[in-house]
């Protein structure tokens, strides 16, 4: 089979790569990039360290509202689905890339398959939200990270082509913990600290919520790294905010390097969905800054705590994390998720 897998943020290159690799036992793949993430430090550097592929077509799309993007990536995508006539399209997460991966496919008449299938915040002003609904509902093999995904779809009358095959993300840390806390070259306190990252834009184009959560970061008793997206930091010089003494805002840490920072912190402090489930893994507690999460697994476990931009709730929460006493199962799969996508798309017949 040729399969066109569509990529574009920081995120999917991570799940991407151990997929790839069990896709391209067998089959044909043709690998697209976006071009959503251009910056070295969240594109090229996650190629270099995780043994992805080049991509066979680099669509260079950029940053724009979501509608410019979305759009562009649209017929950009299209017209690659129409050169190279793929027998499936494959698309991951939540992003722009995702839902223009899915539609560009679904106006074709090629199938979609969809990682990370089922998540619900239920909180539709998000625009990932949007995007995972209906990149869902445009799918034909859906697979699932954990059962309350397959729940959610069931919710919605989405049965069929629902696999439960566990969380890719559990592949990728398996495979490259050991190498990240090898070939990690990040400077880390050695007495303690924190991990933040904030990137949102309920978060960033606040000036409000921004300012509260650096408040909050100043008072904690510990040092925080802070490896910051370029958005994040182009409003900290609109809003003018200097970060306090305690917080190193560095840039985006290549993957071996966020990936050991995040295993030997004291907690991550974080707006992002993926860290809080990477956290949850590496068994690191998370203060999520959203008021939802489309990870409940991580809150019934005692792992994760919502406090959205409140500096009080932040500082308090900050202040209690540990991991004494907490459920930790395997929610999120065997470490073989990969492979049983793979074998699905091989047995797949539309």
């Amino acid at each position: 089979m040729k399969v066109l897998s569509v990529v574009g943020a920081r995120p999917q290159f991570v799940k991407c790569a151990p997929v790839s690799r069990e896709l391209r036992r067998v089959h044909e793949e043709v690998l697209v990039h976006t071009g959503q993430h251009y910056d070295y430090l969240l594109s090229e550097v996650f190629f270099r360290d995780l043994g992805i592929p080049a991509p066979d077509y680099h669509l260079e799309i950029g940053s724009g509202s979501h509608g410019v993007q979305t759009g562009r990536m649209l017929g950009a995508i299209e017209e690659v689905i129409g050169k190279e006539e793929p027998d499936i399209v494959l698309v991951y997460g939540d992003t722009n890339s995702t839902l223009a991966g899915a539609l560009a496919a679904a106006k074709m008449h090629v199938p979609v398959a969809h990682v990370e299938a089922g998540l619900r915040s239920f909180d539709r002003r998000m625009p990932e939200e949007v995007n995972r609904v209906l990149t869902d509902h445009a799918s034909d093999l859906l697979f699932c990270p954990t059962e309350t995904a397959v729940a959610n779809l069931a919710a919605e009358g989405i049965t069929r082509g629902v696999h439960l095959t566990g969380d890719v993300m559990v592949d990728a840390l398996q495979e490259n913990l050991a190498l990240a806390k090898e070939r990690a070259t990040v400077d880390l306190p050695a007495t303690g600290y924190f991990l933040a990252t904030v990137h949102r834009a309920s978060n960033t184009d606040d000036p409000v919520a921004l300012r509260a959560i650096m408040a909050a970061f100043a008072l904690l008793e510990a040092p925080v790294i802070f490896p910051a997206h370029p958005r994040t930091r182009k409003k900290f010089a609109e809003y003018g905010i200097a970060p306090a003494a305690n917080v190193s805002v560095v840039e985006p840490l290549p993957y071996f390097d966020m990936l050991a920072a995040l295993a030997g912190a004291r907690a991550v402090l974080t707006d992002s969905g993926g860290v809080q489930k990477e956290a949850y893994i590496l068994k690191v507690p998370c203060v999520t800054l959203r008021e939802n999460t489309e990870w409940v697994e991580t809150i019934e476990d005692g792992w994760n705590v919502l406090v959205g931009a409140d500096a009080d709730r932040i500082v308090l929460a900050a202040g209690k994390a540990n991991g004494a006493h907490r459920r930790h199962d395997a929610r999120f799969g065997d470490g073989h998720a990969a492979a049983r996508m793979a074998a699905i798309i091989s047995a797949f017949e539309p």
